[in-house]
């Protein structure tokens, strides 16, 4: 059955300037770093892609190395492009990233120009596009001069095969430093993705100053710390977790958060909001925020993600009573 999107796709969704420049994005994005991959159902993965669509998000996040396995993401985006969202690309934001490892050899990660470069059109094959709308350098390389990778950013959005350039994961200095690049070569930096959440705050330590001055958006990733600023693991660790792989999630680290965590629930619960909710809405009210990336396993834990943007606002004494959880040992 041809897909068709609801006509009142747009009416609920903020849409917000990134930076400085002309292009808005979604107030939540979607991410497609889990549960798009080969390992999970094709067909549940197109069901949150598509309602994701209908509730008004633009913005599909990928990376090279998204699946599992590596690649699987961004082929199987690409087939729901192909099959369902064809009619739709032009009221779509698509981004992709290199710089994590790929394939094998020395060609296939960090920031060399051939690194990004190969990569971007390997990208452009599985998506079956001939333009991703923004191109990120994933990760900061310390043993590659800035001005390379810069400059590859710069050839893929003269290229064509790129509309915008953005970085990922680089500190505060280095994206002063890209920026200045950038701007110098014609091509500014649009955006910044960076991990923020209520239990990982470390852009506040410069980042987002820099990210201020130079007018640069920002996309802030696990704005729900991999599900510890949800319900998931209030009572304790689930036995189907996610965490009890000890992959990027360790159970001490959930352990560690809990308390915190409580009490955070605490404070959702008297403004009526879900943590999740509350989370995403505490990510978005920092002012350099364009949009928070979250991901989804199915169209209820999406649907539900959104109702954050029912309630943005915090009355002083709650973000007082947010720190105070915060801080407690």
């Amino acid at each position: 059955m041809t897909f068709a999107s609801s006509s009142s796709r747009y009416e609920a969704m903020p849409y917000v300037r990134c930076g400085r420049s002309g292009l808005k994005l979604p107030g939540i994005s979607l991410g497609l770093w889990q549960n798009f991959g080969d390992v999970n159902s094709y067909a549940t993965g197109r069901e949150v892609v598509l309602r994701a669509f209908d509730l008004g998000i633009t913005h599909f996040d990928l990376a090279n190395n998204y699946g599992p396995p590596p690649g699987s993401a961004e082929r199987n985006f690409g087939r729901m492009l192909r099959e369902d969202l064809r009619a739709y690309r032009d009221e779509l934001v698509v981004s992709t990233k290199a710089g994590y490892v790929m394939w094998p050899g020395p060609y296939g990660d960090w920031g060399s120009r051939k690194s990004l470069l190969n990569s971007l059109d390997q990208s452009l094959e599985r998506l079956g596009l001939e333009a991703v709308d923004i191109f990120y350098s994933h990760r900061f390389d310390p043993e590659t001069p800035l001005e390379e990778t810069m400059g590859a950013l710069d050839t893929a959005v003269r290229s064509g095969k790129a509309l915008y350039a953005g970085i990922s994961n680089y500190p505060a200095e280095q994206t002063r430093r890209a920026a200045a690049i950038l701007k110098q070569l014609g091509t500014p930096c649009l955006i910044h993705q960076a991990r923020y959440n209520l239990l990982d705050r470390w852009i506040e330590e410069g980042l987002t100053d820099v990210i201020a001055e130079e007018g640069v958006g920002c996309i802030v990733f696990q704005p729900l710390a991999q599900g510890q600023l949800t319900a998931r693991y209030l009572q304790g660790i689930p036995a189907d977790s996610r965490a009890t792989r000890e992959w990027f999630l360790k159970t001490a680290q959930i352990h560690q958060n809990l308390p915190k965590v409580r009490a955070l629930n605490a404070i959702a619960e008297r403004r009526g909001q879900s943590l999740a909710e509350m989370a995403l809405a505490w990510v978005l009210r920092q002012p350099v925020v364009t949009s928070a990336l979250i991901g989804a396993s199915s169209t209820a834990q999406l649907e539900q993600n959104l109702k954050a943007l029912n309630r943005l606002e915090f009355a002083p004494e709650e973000l007082a009573r947010i720190e105070e959880a915060l801080s407690a040992q």
